[in-house]
């Protein structure tokens, strides 16, 4: 009934507000009782939704054979399955959030996801309790209860997006204006702008439903994949893969398959194109999972190398290797939206909402403008004229132009709101390899270690080939290549390795004695052991050797310390230190019988007691590219930090040559440990050794400048180890090293977003640029994500460049530089025709026809400015609401009444003025006088005056005076006069000269009078808009004068710590308090270990 009888009102309020349909239509009840659910995020906004709860209806299905009614329903006892279950009616109470299912789990008295394995089973119960499979009753549970595995994104009707568009508070106060408007018959500008808002609304539902349809292309092909899968009873046999379930046991038979759903490898080992996931076409392997009776969950087991059993939804496995017990088999852990690449599509359907005030402000404003109007008989009729309703139209208009000139640039958007908040970005965080540095790594040079001593180093490319030898052993064998369609293919490190050594040696036949060397068995390359190993044999020998390669550090201690060359750690530093990334070689001689399995073979047992080979000098050159627009951010004083997955000092060293890191910037490195025994975690602050030249003492008070507190002469450095350790027992610490942490290495994908979402707790803009590998969490969390990568993980980044170098982010921070004054400038302009044209009506009670001549051409017009094509050293303000912008509408809407007022009053003192001349028909202005409505005709009566004669064309030309003034050019856009469209609509000749027809006479000096008053405003708007209020160095010493000091988070702490004596910290080393330190734990770190 109160949806009837506030018509409708109050139905769009509740699709508004969610929680108040809720507090009205509900009564509260404990979560075990509830029927609806409202959910609010823990974010800065708030947000609520309603969710309704259903239940499973299970009774359909007929009991496991032999099973009795209080027994467990599914064979897995911890799964929450069994707890979830209402064993007299066989039901489940359910409900889904953002595609994921919850069911509630009685115990606990909470709902617990579905679609997944429990974590909690280990390595032998995933085999003993799934290896066989399951059987056919438990499968029908999984499914009822889990839900289909298939990733569906629906194409969203049209109507739908229709609905959900119009119904924004923006067009709804348009809808309500243009209905009253066109009551009173004012018809020619409500058409106008209905026509507009058309045109706008189709654009953006025409590009949702584009994003729509290329979503729902990308991931429906995968919903329909042929898997072989076993069952307890029935066998093996093929089934569609929708129908698989968490706990399936299915068979990889060889032929390429795309990954329907996360599983975990229990037997035989696969090549698999993770490319999806890393934005890397790379081919990993993977091997199983160990048969072993370790008591802890098999993640906890594999450690952080647990990925490397699992195959992940969504990747393409290339190559199976069976064992002697039958093809590969997997088990299903995760199935629909639970899995990688369901979490991917997740993470585009729902993005993290943009915290940006520009439309929020832009409400505000016009929520503000409301009071304008007071005359009781009009007054609804004068507020709507003062505020104006095309104001969300225009801001849309001029997103659509930025996206446009992105687009010519080779940079595509899909949030082409993010543009706007590209304007205000102050700190890019950079990926190293394939983003900074060129993609490939080229060999310099290799220094084998013979005698514990290291050799004469052997320059590439050389024309004295390598001797054969262990050395040529290790490259040709130590990679995990294969060969796909007749082409070697895999990480572009062995891939080099492997063409070099041919080259090298085994080019000429001389020095190849020996007919070839077999690949057996492989512990693969992890991140996390930063290593990898391989078995060899030489064909036609029993011999069996094991080479390992990896980062210097751990192979070095894998190594017998007397094969170690004593300066071992000074000759890595030298080279690490010119930026050159180094691997080191280790051999060993197995001690195999014949026909041994090499599966049973203990990772630990076979990698120790080598035999150090030498080190392999791999140059990584920086893209030409990068030192220009490196250079360009840092004048126009935005940070630039790299964070990469590479070697600390290689990182360093690349991050000076870049320009990162200043010539005579000291970097001090941060060592922080987690806590050993009794003793609890550490912090060690080194300074770095080419830094060492400089005394640590003068560190303090030599900050520069120039940006303002932005910078000083130190920069600190990491690797992802001490940053999740300072996450969780220094975290007080973290806000002071972020200010000045230049660079980051290690990093592990769930760091990197970790650590732009820090970022933006210190009220940073934060940009991040990556070539789509391990980036995507990070590109997702930025303010703005820049993907060079083309991959299908970059469909989530906001910008994807085609154009693979860092070029694409100043231009980018150009365009959203241009775009956000153009909104600000649109706004502005609109405003004030609003308050122009109030100021004519509130004085004559007409309308102008400069509605549809003048207003319209020229706000759609005003955003074609393109950008400047230099970066200004400071950003346009981010805010709608402040001082500038406020004073410059008041002061422009002080400058027209004044002018108006003059205009009104001066005409009733001239000696040929009459008081009323004539009354006659106008076919062009509309519509009414004060006490009369339009007519349906197209000749309307108006009243002619002196009074209309000398305000219509201040109030017309003034609209043209404030969108020339606001349209202003440098720093940010190209001056007005390169904005051919605007000049001409703004001064096109007839709509000039539409401004003195059909009014009456008047003197010539009258009229020069008129254009005096014009011309006059025009200066002192300008001069006030331009000299005054556009004047950074004047706002600088208005602040200065105040005691005005920025309230963004790292300014604070900039201040705070340029006055701690203290501050930064050298060689030295600090211990966590456990009381007050170790409080906080990083959700967002935490989550990516998990996953």
């Amino acid at each position: 009934a109160g949806y009837i009888l506030s018509c409708g009102a109050l139905l769009l309020l509740f699709y508004w507000k969610p929680e108040w349909d809720v507090w009205a239509n509900c009564i509260r009840c404990s979560l075990e009782e509830a029927d609806i659910v409202l959910l609010r995020t823990t974010d800065e906004f708030q947000r609520y939704t309603r969710k309704k709860v259903t239940w499973i209806d299970l009774s359909t299905l007929a009991p496991p054979v032999g099973s009795n009614s209080d027994g467990p329903l599914v064979a897995d006892k911890d799964s929450v399955i069994n707890r979830a279950m209402m064993k007299q009616q066989l039901k489940v109470r359910s409900i889904q959030v953002q595609k994921i299912r919850y069911i509630w789990d009685f115990p606990v008295k909470e709902f617990k996801k579905v679609g997944s394995l429990e974590d909690s089973n280990t390595c032998h119960s995933i085999h003993h309790k799934f290896g066989a499979g399951l059987t056919r009753e438990e499968q029908k549970i999984r499914q009822l209860v889990c839900g289909p595995n298939a990733i569906e994104v629906e194409i969203r009707p049209i109507w739908k997006l229709l609905f959900k568009e119009i119904l924004n508070p923006f067009y709804v106060f348009q809808a309500f204006t243009l209905t009253l408007w066109l009551s009173q018959g004012y018809t020619e500008y409500s058409v106008a702008i209905i026509i507009l808002s058309i045109v706008s609304v189709g654009l953006t539902v025409y590009d949702l439903r584009q994003q729509s349809t290329k979503l729902h292309n990308l991931v429906e092909e995968h919903n329909k994949v042929q898997v072989t899968v076993c069952t307890k009873s029935e066998g093996c046999k093929e089934l569609e893969s929708r129908y698989l379930v968490p706990g399936d046991m299915f068979l990889l038979d060889g032929k390429k398959l795309s990954l329907p759903c996360d599983a975990v490898l229990i037997d035989g080992s696969c090549v698999v194109n993770e490319g999806m996931l890393t934005g890397e076409s790379i081919p990993v392997t993977k091997t199983p999972l160990p048969l072993t009776e370790s008591p802890m969950p098999w993640k906890t087991h594999s450690m952080e190398d647990y990925r490397r059993h699992v195959l992940f939804c969504g990747t393409e496995v290339i190559q199976t290797k069976p064992t002697g017990r039958g093809p590969a088999r997997a088990v299903v852990l995760q199935t629909g939206f639970n899995t990688a690449k369901g979490d991917l599509v997740r993470s585009i359907l729902y993005p993290k909402p943009v915290n940006f005030k520009l439309y929020r402000d832009a409400f505000k404003f016009i929520i503000g403008l409301s009071p304008v109007a007071d005359v009781v008989a009009m007054a609804l009729l004068l507020l709507t004229v003062a505020v104006p309703p095309t104001i969300p139209a225009a801001l849309t208009t001029g997103t659509v132009y930025a996206q446009r000139r992105l687009k010519k640039k080779k940079i595509f958007c899909i949030s082409p709101q993010r543009i706007n908040i590209c304007g205000q970005i102050n700190l890019v965080c950079f990926d190293k390899t394939g983003t900074l540095t060129e993609d490939g790594l080229d060999l310099w040079g290799i220094i084998p270690s013979e005698g514990s001593r290291f050799q004469e180093i052997r320059k590439f490319p050389s024309s004295t080939p390598l001797p054969w030898g262990l050395v040529c052993g290790a490259m040709a064998s130590c990679h995990s290549l294969v060969v796909l369609d007749k082409k070697i293919q895999g990480d572009p490190l062995d891939l080099k390795m492997f063409e070099v050594h041919q080259s090298f040696s085994l080019g000429l036949p001389a020095f190849a004695p020996v007919e070839g060397i077999a690949i057996l068995h492989q512990f693969p390359f992890s991140s996390g052991l930063q290593r990898m190993s391989v078995v060899s044999q030489k064909i036609g020998e029993e011999q069996y050797d094991l080479y390992m390669k990896g980062a210097p550090e751990i192979v070095s201690s894998f190594c017998r310390q007397e094969t170690v060359p004593a300066n071992f750690l000074e000759e890595l530093k030298m080279y690490t230190s010119q930026g050159f990334r180094v691997i080191a070689l280790a051999h060993k001689v197995l001690n195999l019988g014949k026909d041994v399995d090499m599966s049973c073979l203990e990772r630990d047992e076979a990698e120790s007691g080598l035999t150090f080979l030498g080190l392999l000098v791999m140059e990584n050159r920086l893209k030409q590219e990068t030192k220009p627009v490196l250079r360009e951010l840092a004048a126009a004083r935005i940070r630039s930090v790299m964070v990469t997955g590479d070697n600390l000092q290689t990182a360093v060293t690349v991050a000076r040559n870049a320009g990162m890191i200043h010539t005579g910037s000291k970097v001090i490195l941060i060592e922080a440990n987690e806590p050993e025994g009794s003793s609890p975690a550490s912090i060690a602050w080194r300074l770095a050794e080419e830094s060492k030249t400089n005394t640590a003492g003068n560190m303090q008070n030599n900050y520069t400048n120039n940006w303002q507190g932005e910078t000083c002469n130190y920069h600190f450095a990491m690797n992802g180890k001490s940053y999740q350790v300072i996450i969780k027992h220094f975290y007080s610490l973290l806000p002071k090293i972020l200010v000045n942490a230049t660079v980051f290495a290690r990093m592990s994908p769930g760091q990197k977003s970790s650590l732009v979402e820090e970022f933006q707790k210190l009220n940073y803009y934060v940009g991040m640029c990556g070539d789509g590998a391990n980036d995507c969490g990070a590109l997702k969390m930025a303010h703005a994500g820049i993907s060079l990568s083309e991959q299908e993980a970059s469909v989530a980044s906001p910008f994807t460049s085609q154009i693979p170098n860092i070029q694409c982010v100043p231009e980018l921070i150009r365009e959203g530089r241009a775009a956000l004054v153009s909104s600000f400038a649109v706004v502005k302009y609109l405003t004030l025709y609003g308050l122009i044209q109030f100021v004519g009506t509130a004085l004559l009670f007409w309308y102008l026809i400069q509605d549809v001549a003048i207003t319209l051409l020229v706000c759609l017009t005003m955003s074609l400015t393109e950008a400047y094509p230099k970066l200004a050293p400071y950003r346009p303000p981010g805010q709608l609401l402040s001082p500038p912008l406020l004073l410059s509408i008041i002061l422009n809407v002080c400058f027209t009444i004044i002018m108006q007022t003059c205009g009104f009053l001066l005409v009733k003192k001239q000696p040929w003025y009459v008081a009323l001349a004539s009354q006659s028909v106008v076919k062009t202005v509309s519509p009414t006088s004060p006490g009369g409505n339009g007519t349906s005709s197209g000749a309307q009566s108006s009243v002619l005056s002196y009074e209309d004669t000398t305000l219509w064309p201040l109030s017309s030309i003034n609209c043209i005076i404030v969108a020339f003034v606001f349209s202003k050019g440098k720093p940010f856009r190209k001056p007005i006069y390169t904005n051919y469209a605007s000049l001409g609509k703004a001064f096109k000749p007839n709509c000039c000269s539409h401004l003195f027809q059909q009014f009456l006479c008047t003197p010539v000096i009258w009229r020069v009078y008129i254009l005096l008053m014009l011309v006059l405003t025009f200066c002192v708007s300008f001069f006030t808009e331009d000299v005054i209020l556009q004047n950074k160095h004047l706002w600088l010493l208005l602040k200065a004068w105040f005691g005005y000091q920025s309230k963004s988070q790292y300014r604070k702490w900039q201040r705070m710590l340029q006055r701690d004596p203290n501050w930064p910290p050298v060689n030295r080393k600090d211990f966590a308090v456990k009381s007050t330190d170790e409080i906080y734990i990083n959700p967002t770190y935490e989550h990516s270990n998990e996953d």
